[in-house]
């Protein structure tokens, strides 16, 4: 009759919750600044600033970096002068700067290729008529 479907959901609803007690909980704690910082590959604050300080100072004895400094007007003593009055923090953000920074200083040819593919998009849904070999889409 209709007791037996019932009977099967309320035994499956049973057996359900008596395995619920039975799950694992998650646990959770908080890290320090320095666990973060050794997991992401950063150094010590002490010994890392003097290395960066270092790596710093022999950056501003390369003749390129010289050159573009003095065609900038800045004096490399002077330059010299102000790494070493920068705090540890200042050190590691700056190398870090340097670390990340794109080599070409300025990443124009995918600035570029973005325009391009935009009013492309933009010439075929029909907004614009910037290119003549597309055809819009309206």
């Amino acid at each position: 009759m209709n007791r037996r479907p019932s009977r099967w959901l309320a035994m499956l609803v049973a057996a359900s919750i008596s395995y619920a007690g039975a799950l694992q909980t998650a646990q959770a704690a908080l890290i320090g600044t320095e666990q973060v910082a050794a997991a992401q590959g950063m150094v010590a604050a002490d010994a890392g600033a003097a290395e960066q300080r270092a790596r710093l100072n022999a950056l501003l004895e390369r003749a390129d970096v010289v050159a573009a400094l003095t065609e900038r007007g800045v004096d490399v003593g002077q330059a010299r002068e102000r790494v070493a009055a920068l705090a540890d923090a200042e050190v590691a953000m700056l190398a870090r700067h340097i670390d990340e920074a794109p080599a070409g200083a300025a990443d124009i040819l995918g600035t570029v290729v973005f325009i391009f593919v935009l009013l492309l998009v933009t010439d075929i849904i029909g907004f614009t008529k910037v290119f003549p070999f597309t055809r819009s889409i309206r």
